[in-house]
Formats: structure tokens, C-alpha cells, sequence
């Protein structure tokens, strides 16, 4: 098993597909930095499309991508790899040259631009992970993997910064923004295809109508609850913070900040030092972790308006590092359980319950929310610790 000393940036990049694509990852993330996280604003500054719509349009594009998954996975088993990371940057630049097409009001092509957009953003994790399996394996895949995880994370933090210091300009800054992430779109394509890496054709055979082995819908079922967990700095906590505490603004910000920082930085030397476990132990000792964070926030909104964010912030810590535990070991657990000859179609099912719980858990979040913070935070206690047993008794 490799240590942390044996796994070196050099032995990483190459585990990883090589220095162009670590800089096609680097210039593909910078770019999404800068749009995804203001598509909305987009939508309502430049478009001049109410708020319930732009979402509405958002959420439609996401659906329809989602469908897109299975495709991607027949594509992969075929032998593609590098040609399918690069179409998922070049898709993504046909919904940026939409939106900056559109005219204001049109509903349609901002429904088509999030199509495009999410359709890409869908199919880079299982294609991505696929070119990794194939150039990686062992222990040394899994540390490709957080270190592409953690390049990501670094990358889209960097971009969403930029993107903050230009949003002053109002509609043509946004606009400029979205034209900048088209041309890194296209420099991280052309990297990418470059590198021009398919797998073994005679490991690829694709068996149609093939279905996931049951130990993978145990794990499928039981991701799309984990998952819940990216959501939670981004949308459970600002949402408790703000309208339940009263807390300022600032404290979702810190939150945000501080698990965008200890992804980039721990994502790697976690994954690494937990390689002397059971990949299948590890996930479920993430969905502990993840379930001792959210009794925390029950406990911490239980404290006076004074003491509960500092609280909250605190714990905010122990539930990143569950989701880090998680990030390191489910696509890992995936690659190690599906066979060759069926990795695309196992990676895409995986993305696809990621995908398809990043959709509902905002709606169930705002829910449980409404109902209290016994509601949220021990109805997301329950179904991750029932997630995490059920990954934990399955046999490989």
C-alpha cells in the first residue's frame, strides 16, 4: 500500500493522466468557478428572467442531463476515455455560446444553455474517473482520484473568487465572465484531447442490457443519501444560519471557505492514510462521521443565538471531514467492484445517484428545514447511518 511519502506530486500527475491533463483539469475547473455558481445571476441580470424561472430552467437542464448518464457509460465501455472528457468540456462550451446568444427574456435558449452546461458537468466525473482507471490502479488510482478531486475544488474556488471581483461590472461583467469560461472550455478540450488515451478495446466489450451487480444498487441507493452532505455548506447551513438564527451572512461564508480549504488541502493525505482500511469500511465510517456532524448542528442550534453559529462553524469541520471520507472512498469502492469491461456503465449509475441526489436534496433539505431543526438534522442523521449499515454489512 502506498504511503504518503510514495505518493509524490510527479507519481500523482502521471497517476492522473499526465502533466497536460492535469493542466486541461486546472484550466477546466478555473472556468467553472467562474460561471456555475452565478448561472442564476446570469439568468436574472443579463436575461432579465424572473428568479423562479431561471431556476425553474436550471433544475429542467439538470433533469435532462441526468438522462444523458447512460449514454456516456456505453461510450466509455467502448474504449473511449480522453475523447469523452474532451466532448464534456466542448458541450459545455455550445451552452455558454447560448447563453451569450440569448436575447433577454428568452426563456428557451437559457433552458438550452442549461442544458448543454449541465449535460457537461454530468458527464466529466464518470468519464474523468474512467480515464484515471485506466492509466492508475490500486491504491495509487484512489490518490489520483482525491488529488483530481482536490485540483477541482481548488480550481472552481479560485474561479468563483475572480468571478466575485468582476461582479461589480453588472451584466457585461457577467457576460465577459461567461465568455472567459467558454475559451477555458476550449483550452481544457484541445488539452484533453491531446493526451488522446483510449482503454483496451478488448477490455471494453460492451454487453448490452447489462445491469448493475446487486452489491452495486446497495451502494448506488445508499450514495444518493451520502451525497446530501455536499449540499449541507451550501444550502443546509446558510439556510439555518440566516433565516432560523438570524446569525450574519458571514458565517456561511466562513463556512464555505473553510471546507473548500480543507478538501483542497486533506483530500490526498486522508485518502492516502485511510488506504491501509477496506475501501467499503471507509465509506461507512464517513457516513458516521457524517451522521455524528448533523446530531452536532442539532445540538449547537439548541444553544443561545450567541454561541450557536461559532458552533456551528465548529462543527461544520467534523462534517467536511466525513464528506472527505466519502469523496476518497466511493468512486474508488465503484472502480474496484465493476468489472472491466463494464467500468463506463458502473462509473456513470454512480454519477447518476450523485447527480439525482444533488437534484432532490436541496428541495428535501428546504423541507425537513421548515419542520425544525429536529427534522433536518435527525431525519439526515437517520438516513445516512442507515446508509452507511447497509454499505457496511454488504460483502464484496
Amino acid at each position: 500500500m502506498p504511503t504518503t511519502a510514495e505518493i509524490r506530486p510527479r507519481a500523482l500527475v502521471r497517476a492522473s493522466g499526465g502533466p497536460r491533463y492535469a493542466i486541461a483539469l486546472t484550466v477546466d475547473a478555473l472556468g467553472t468557478g467562474l460561471l456555475r455558481p452565478f448561472l442564476l445571476l446570469y439568468g436574472v441580470t443579463v436575461l432579465e428572467l424572473s428568479a423562479p424561472v431561471t431556476g425553474g430552467a436550471m433544475t429542467a437542464g439538470i433533469i435532462v442531463a441526468l438522462a444523458c448518464t447512460p449514454f456516456v457509460g456505453r461510450w466509455l465501455d467502448r474504449g473511449a476515455r480522453s475523447t469523452v472528457v474532451a466532448a464534456s468540456m466542448l458541450v459545455r462550451v455550445l451552452g455558454v455560446a447560448l447563453l451569450l446568444a440569448a436575447p433577454a427574456g428568452n426563456v428557451a435558449m437559457f433552458t438550452a444553455a442549461a442544458l448543454f452546461l449541465g449535460v457537461g458537468n454530468q458527464a466529466w466525473p464518470a468519464a474523468h474517473a474512467a480515464l484515471v482507471a485506466t492509466v492508475a490502479h490500486g491504491r495509487e488510482r484512489d490518490a489520483a482520484l482525491a488529488a483530481g478531486r482536490a485540483l477541482r475544488n481548488g480550481g472552481m474556488g479560485a474561479g468563483a473568487l475572480l468571478a466575485l471581483a468582476f461582479l461589480t461590472g453588472g451584466a457585461a461583467a457577467l457576460q465577459g465572465l461567461a465568455a472567459v469560461t467558454g475559451l477555458a472550455y476550449v483550452a481544457a478540450a484541445a488539452l484533453t484531447w491531446s493526451v488522446r488515451l483510449r482503454a483496451d478495446p478488448a477490455g471494453a466489450q460492451v454487453v448490452e442490457h447489462e445491469g448493475p451487480p446487486p452489491r452495486m444498487r446497495t451502494l448506488l441507493a445508499a450514495n444518493v443519501v451520502y451525497t446530501f452532505c455536499l449540499n449541507v455548506p451550501e444550502i443546509a447551513l446558510p439556510l439555518v444560519l440566516v433565516t432560523q438564527l438570524d446569525a450574519s451572512p458571514a458565517w456561511s461564508a466562513v463556512v464555505f471557505v473553510a471546507n473548500t480549504v480543507m478538501v483542497v488541502a486533506l483530500q490526498v493525505p486522508v485518502t492516502v492514510l485511510m488506504s491501509r482500511y477496506p475501501r467499503r469500511a471507509v465509506l461507512a465510517f464517513g457516513g458516521v462521521v457524517l451522521g455524528g456532524s448533523y446530531l452536532g448542528f442539532l445540538a449547537a442550534t439548541l444553544w443561545g443565538h450567541g454561541w450557536a453559529a461559532p458552533a456551528i462553524a465548529a462543527v461544520s469541520l467534523i462534517c467536511t471531514v466525513g464528506e472527505i471520507l466519502y469523496a476518497g472512498s466511493a468512486t474508488a469502492l465503484v472502480t474496484a467492484l465493476a468489472p472491466d469491461h463494464a467500468m463506463g456503465r458502473a462509473l456513470a449509475r454512480f454519477q447518476l445517484s450523485t447527480g439525482f441526489g444533488l437534484a432532490v436534496s436541496p428541495a428535501v433539505i428546504t423541507t425537513l428545514a421548515a419542520l425544525g431543526p429536529t427534522a433536518l438534522w435527525g431525519g439526515l442523521t437517520a438516513a445516512t447511518l442507515l446508509s452507511a449499515s447497509a454499505v457496511a454489512t454488504e460483502k464484496d
